[in-house]
């Protein structure tokens, strides 16, 4: 484990200095810094809120040379301070790296990063000389003492990393300020090209996107997070027929001989994805689906009122658009095989099966065969490929239960009253904010009047005439923490009553249908029943086979399987053209990122103005609760702007010194 020899973090100081190293006592809170890669230790980390020394021997002028530099490449060039101060710091530390003498170029260097400190107007500017103050505040006699000595070889190896709260908390790492900042300029498809970078879906993600980017959007500090998702939308929607290639950042090569082709499983998330930046990187690429229509997941379990149809089909259509051949009715497992891949002469194959297996309750009287007893999953699929699509008529009763609090069971809730379900009732077993389905789609189900039944956990299915006639439930009461740091739940004795429902509709999770897999293929499986994989590769227990999505995760997100497909596409493309994975130093970088955090203050210390967001206008809850039209609806080009300019910027620039 790393230990500090001194370090100032958010105004704290570690100093260690005068201690010997075994004196130094461990810190868990370094245990991500001990190497960067294998064999490589970590010397030094500087951030957008100061620096830790890990080594005795490190070239501080140097550390902070292209600590700046990076800073002013970054600097966006809308406030003088930022765009011209940034430059004149890192050329006067590389005159100090170089042989200058003048120690008193560092009272110079600090008053203009002090400057730039507190009177630029994004997080770049406001963050980026607070580790070069401290460093000459808390070091300033080995800063001189490294000037007097004059130059020597300084130059050390050296990553850095641009980020932002709201890039780490995506999955897929989309560039969230940038795209915004172009939305400010009015360069809309520009916008659209710098999420097309790191997936195909953006419409399809501005829509169904739970959020992970605005729940660690700072400007919560202020007012309201940045309306991120809306605005994916708004250009995704605006900039409909754009090329995706356009904006790639690996430009669609020549295409790679047959002999390298590779076999993509499913038309989810992660298998659009994994075959996108397949394509992208010139790959024949075939993807087989079981199913008469694409879209996985995204198809079948989410309803036209929040993501329609047209929409995912024409963001999948770009496969076929960049080379790509879509095969239906194959069906792995079935008419394909792994083994029959392999023989056709496919070089590497991504499994993108999904979870659609649906879980049992495990109550008495719970039997699937009964009338009136019917998955989640399955549900949806039904209503939107069978009632929706094609107008096949569905009894679903007049009255139903849905057991779950994720948001497929939301999803079945208010489409059971698009169908005509006169009383729905959600039951929980925990409490409202335990809940973990997005907030933004619990009261849109109040809203349309689903009556929600939290603490509440289903016992027995009451049977008659061979059907469901009801579900007896039984209050519970929140309990001391458990390991995973929520509050435990209890049945509260006597508490027992029945719901009368002709429906039971079971939507707590989902599982992986093994019978795509034949036991001689050699895919292996977790104790959860997912396929195993390895976590930097996605290469599962067979070579040359790699795996992503819920089928690797579990039931998750949209934007989580399509971030899986795109590494599994990197590390497919390492395989097929290296025979081995590349160490990804920004993947480093943002693991040492998160493991400061803890230590990272998030407040906003520069003033800004209350300005809420926009608010997205809906169809009435009374009118669209009997149909399937989109629910929300478009934001204008004036609201887009307005929104845009809420975000901060919060950039933070990076970087570590290493050994080698």
């Amino acid at each position: 484990m790393a230990k500090v020899i001194f370090g100032v973090w958010d105004g704290k100081v570690i100093d260690n200095r005068n201690r010997k190293i075994f004196e130094i006592e461990e810190d868990p809170a370094f245990r991500e810094f001990d190497e960067f890669n294998p064999g490589n230790p970590i010397k030094a980390f500087m951030g957008g809120h100061g620096f830790f020394i890990f080594e005795k021997g490190v070239h501080l002028l140097d550390a902070a040379r292209q600590y700046m530099e990076r800073v002013a490449r970054e600097s966006c060039g809308k406030c003088t301070p930022c765009r011209v101060g940034t430059q004149i710091i890192a050329s006067k530390l590389g005159d100090l790296s170089n042989g200058n003498r003048d120690a008193a170029i560092l009272d110079e260097i600090a008053a203009i990063a002090e400057h730039i400190r507190s009177t630029s107007l994004c997080g770049l500017g406001q963050t980026a000389p607070v580790a070069l103050l401290a460093m000459i505040r808390y070091l300033g006699e080995e800063l001189v003492a490294e000037i007097e000595n004059g130059p020597g070889d300084r130059v050390q190896p050296c990553a850095t990393y641009v980020t932002a709260p709201c890039i780490e908390a995506c999955p897929s790492r989309v560039d969230v300020p940038r795209y915004i900042d172009y939305i400010k300029d009015g360069k809309f498809t520009h916008s659209l090209g710098v999420i097309l970078q790191k997936y195909p879906m953006a419409a399809t993600c501005g829509r169904v996107c739970v959020r992970f980017c605005e729940m660690a959007c700072r400007r919560t500090q202020v007012d309201e997070a940045v309306g991120i998702k809306v605005l994916k939308r708004f250009v995704a929607d605006r900039e409909k027929y754009i090329t995706n290639a356009w904006f790639s950042s690996y430009p669609v090569v020549e295409k790679k001989s047959d002999d390298l082709k590779v076999a993509v499983i499913g038309t989810g998330p992660a298998s659009i994805s994994a075959a996108y930046h397949l394509l992208l990187r010139g790959y024949p690429v075939d993807v087989y689906e079981a199913k008469t229509v694409p879209g996985g997941m995204a198809a079948t379990g989410i309803p036209d009122y929040r993501l329609p149809k047209a929409v995912l089909s024409k963001e999948i259509s770009i496969i076929e658009t960049l080379g790509g051949r879509i095969l239906y009715d194959r069906r792995l497992g079935q008419n394909i095989t792994i083994k029959s891949l392999l023989g056709d002469g496919y070089q590497a194959i991504f499994l993108g099966v999904g979870a659609h297996k649906g879980k049992m309750l495990g109550i008495a009287g719970e039997d699937t065969t009964l009338e009136g007893y019917l998955f989640g999953v399955n549900m949806l699929l039904h209503i939107n490929h069978d009632y929706v699509d094609r107008g096949i008529p569905m009894d679903l009763g007049e009255k139903m239960a849905v057991v779950g609090g994720g948001n497929v069971a939301m999803d079945c809730a208010r489409s059971a009253l698009r169908m005509g379900v006169k009383e729905v009732h959600l039951l929980y077993r925990r409490s409202r904010d335990q809940m973990p389905a997005d907030a933004e789609e619990v009261e849109a189900a109040e809203k349309e009047g689903v009556i929600f039944h939290y603490l509440t956990h289903p016992v027995r299915v009451l049977i008659a005439d061979g059907r469901v006639s009801g579900i007896e439930v039984t209050r519970m009461e929140l309990g001391e923490v458990d390991a995973g740091g929520r509050r435990s739940v209890r049945p509260v004795d006597g508490s027992e009553f029945d719901l009368d429902v002709d429906t039971i509709v079971p939507a707590i999770g989902q599982q992986v249908d093994h019978s795509f897999v034949n036991p001689d293929e050699g895919i292996r499986f977790t104790d959860k029943g997912l396929i195993a994989v390895d976590p930097n590769s996605l290469m599962s227990s067979r070579k040359g086979v790699f795996a992503g999505g819920d089928c690797v995760t579990g039931p998750a997100t949209l934007v989580q399987a399509m971030a899986q497909g795109h590494q599994a596409a990197r590390c497919m493309d390492d395989y097929l053209t290296l025979g081995r994975v590349r160490f990804f130093p920004d993947a480093r970088m943002s693991d040492l990122v998160r493991a400061v955090q803890p230590m990272t203050s998030q407040g906003v210390s520069i003033p800004i103005r209350h300005e809420y967001r926009v608010k997205v206008r809906e169809l009435d809850p009374q009118v669209r609760k009997r149909m399937f039209e989109e629910v929300e609806k478009p934001i204008s080009v004036e609201e887009a702007y307005h929104e845009a300019e809420r975000c901060m910027r919060c950039y933070r620039v990076y970087s570590v010194i290493t050994e080698q």
